[in-house]
This record gives C-alpha cells, sequence and structure tokens, in this order.
C-alpha cells in the first residue's frame, strides 16, 4: 500500500540543514508538503527553507538540538499549530568522532549517543504522541549499513546506529500490536556524499572520507521518500555495498572483522593531510555566527554515483522477482526440450 505525499501532507525532518536530511527536505519539498526542518545551523536551516520553497513545497525551520527532548517536543507542537498534523516524521540528525574508541573522550562518546540515538528517541516519541491518537502517521528513521556491522574509527556512531536498529526492531513490533495504523520504517544507507566528514570531529592524521563507493545524498533523499510512501516493508537497503556488507557480516563476520582492520583505516581518509583548524560540530554547529550553508554534497562528488541499481531493484521488486522468474521458467524449458531431444 502506498501513503501518498501531496501537497496536503506535514513531514518532519531532523538534521535538515545539510546532507542526507538536506536533500530529503528538497525531495520532500517537490511534493509540495510542509516541511518542518529541525536543526542547530541558522544558515543551514535558511538554505534547506530556500530549497524547500524552490521545490514547490511550504518550509518550517526550527532551530533545535534533538539531543533536547523538551526542545523537540517544542518543535512538534509548534509544526502541528504552523502547519498541521503531522503525517511523517523522518530521523536524520546524527554527530560522531573520527578516532579509534581509545581517543575519544567520555563527554564526547555520551554526547554521539545523545544526538545519534536519543534524538532519534526524542523525535520518535514526539511523533507517536500525536500520531496513536489518531491512528495514523510514518516514522522513518535513517539508519545506515553500520547499524548491522561496526567499523574502525566510528565506534560512538555504529553503536548508536545499532542501538536505533534496537529501538527500531522493539518499536515495529509493540505498534503492530497497539496501533496498526502507525508505521516505522527504517532505511539503510551506505557511504554517502555529505559535508559531515569536513566537520565531524576528527582525530584521524589525514582527511576523512565516506567507504567507498560512495552515494549521492539525493539517492538517500529518494529512498527516505519512497520509504515514507511503503512504509509496510521494515526496511530497506540502499546500495550494493550495503547488501554486500550486511550479507558478508550475517556469514563471515569473523572474515569481515580481519579485512576491516586491514582496510578500513586506510579507506576512511583521503591523501591529505587533515587541517589542525578544522572546524568540528559536536557541540556547536558549524554554520553559526559568520559560518556558511554547507548545503548536501559533500567534497567527493567526482567520485559518488548518482543512481544505484539495487535500489531501483528495491524499489520493483515485484518486477524483479517476476523476471527473475520468468528466467527460471525459460531456462527449465530450454532444459526440458533439450532432454526430451536426446
Amino acid at each position: 500500500m502506498k501513503y501518498g505525499i501531496d501537497e496536503g501532507s506535514v513531514v518532519v525532518i531532523t538534521g535538515a540543514s545539510g546532507g542526507i536530511g538536506r536533500a530529503a527536505a528538497r525531495a520532500f519539498g517537490g511534493r509540495g508538503a510542509g516541511v518542518a526542518l529541525l536543526a542547530r545551523g541558522e544558515e543551514g536551516l535558511d538554505g534547506a527553507a530556500k530549497d524547500v520553497a524552490e521545490a514547490g513545497g511550504r518550509a518550517l525551520p526550527i532551530s533545535v538540538d534533538v539531543a533536547d527532548d523538551g526542545g523537540v517536543e517544542a518543535a512538534a507542537q509548534c509544526v502541528e499549530e504552523e502547519l498541521g498534523p503531522i503525517d511523517v516524521w523522518v530521523n536524520v540528525a546524527f554527530s560522531s568522532v573520527f578516532a579509534p574508541f581509545w581517543e575519544i573522550e567520555p563527554d564526547e562518546f555520551k554526547r554521539i549517543t545523545e544526538v545519534t540515538y536519543l534524538g532519534y528517541a526524542n523525535g520518535t516519541r514526539a511523533a507517536l504522541k500525536r500520531m496513536m491518537p489518531r491512528g495514523r502517521g510514518v516514522i522513518v528513521q535513517c539508519g545506515s549499513a553500520l547499524a548491522y556491522r561496526g567499523i574502525p574509527l566510528q565506534s560512538g556512531y555504529c553503536g548508536a546506529k545499532h542501538a536505533v536498529q534496537g529501538l527500531h526492531d522493539s518499536l515495529r513490533a509493540e505498534l503492530l500490536h497497539a496501533c496498526p495504523g502507525v508505521k516505522v520504517t527504517m532505511v539503510e544507507m551506505p557511504g554517502v556524499n555529505t559535508p559531515q566528514f569536513g566537520w565531524v570531529l576528527s582525530r584521524l592524521p589525514r582527511r576523512a572520507r565516506p567507504v567507498p563507493p560512495i552515494y549521492q545524498p539525493e539517492i538517500a533523499a529518494d529512498a527516505l521518500l519512497y520509504a515514507a510512501e511503503h512504509p509496510r516493508r521494515r526496511e530497506y537497503w540502499v546500495g550494493g555495498s550495503t547488501v554486500g556488507t550486511l550479507i558478508a557480516n550475517k556469514f563471515a563476520a569473523g572474515v569481515l572483522d580481519r579485512y576491516l582492520a586491514r582496510t578500513a583505516f586506510s579507506s576512511q581518509q583521503t591523501g591529505q593531510r587533515r587541517p589542525p583548524d578544522q572546524p568540528a560540530n559536536l557541540w556547536e554547529p558549524v554554520d553559526g555566527t559568520g559560518g556558511r550553508d554547507h548545503g548536501a554534497h559533500g567534497r567527493f562528488d567526482e567520485e559518488a554515483h548518482p543512481r544505484s541499481p539495487q535500489l531501483w531493484a528495491a524499489k520493483h521488486k515485484y518486477l524483479v522477482g517476476a523476471a527473475t522468474a520468468g528466467a527460471a521458467a525459460t531456462g527449465a524449458a530450454v532444459g526440458a526440450a533439450k532432454l526430451l531431444r536426446r
């Protein structure tokens, strides 16, 4: 069943000032929806609001830290007063530190968890408070292949994404029992070309980068929009690398440990030295006073993929299934004909 997004829809997106959240804001705005943009940075929020308006939607920028449960609740109330009942809530906001676990300070690890995990919980709670009495609504969690498979140098982020996955599993079953009209789904992302790699707190010797292959944020945004309109599936996997990683982790986790130990330190760094004055958004947004709007894209446009055949297949699973079945039937018929000729 499709849950349509149109001019009458109200959508909330956290982490909307940059990266995947920014691209998602434009995608939902393109359907004419009212889009509430939740983030900390003023310049990024202003830019996201312009994107939504240019795409044909109505924008409501709200400056809030998703780690603040009271702030998120107040933001949700503001959305309903200004735009109307919330139909879709998309959790995207996160923070991280690029460093080995033993180089991450306790307060930094706590902050990662508060934003990347508890921020999702806060947003989900605010959405459910309004959706459950109405018996309808969709919550989309922006996940990651790292929600299943932790990798070196991102222990805080991976741990938080694992926690989001556990929250999703529990909540989905609870809603199926208590309020089946409210849907929750999760989209597991690959490496994406976002500005985060230039502003996440890093203690690496060289510039941080996504693990290749890298995809453009519009691919991720398209997946979030599709999931919001088709929320009956418990989760979606975006990118062939996500599929390969999750399958390898399921059947050969020990082998994958050794592979990542050999490759993941270098594959997450470019050949350029990290600037000593590189900004970090762990505690404060990098597009604050005197800052700039970083947009949706990072520095890796030249190598980022603009399409994902795997996502297309996920969106057309019945067509793919029919084609596969047809090919199998054709093969069987050819084989039978050969046997009959013998």
